[in-house]
């Protein structure tokens, strides 16, 4: 059985940056880069930073890896 993970990180928007959202929906916002994901965790208890956020299991990443900010490009 898998263990569902706290915090999900959205695919890229068209305007960049990832919408953040604990698991249950709350939103903690628009993260553009490691650091402010690593904020928004912060605010909400948990206190990592940037390098342990882009290795965390905490986290759900759909879009890309931790390292994916920008939307594709339309081909």
């Amino acid at each position: 059985m898998s263990q569902q993970r706290p915090v999900v990180v959205n695919p890229p928007t068209p305007s960049g940056g990832r919408r953040v959202y604990a698991r249950g929906g709350e939103i903690l916002g628009l993260a553009r880069d490691l650091r402010d994901l690593a904020e928004f965790l912060r605010r909400a208890g948990l206190d990592l930073d940037p390098a342990e956020v882009a290795e965390s299991d905490l986290i759900e990443w759909r879009g890309g890896g931790p390292h994916v900010w920008e939307a594709a490009a339309d081909q």
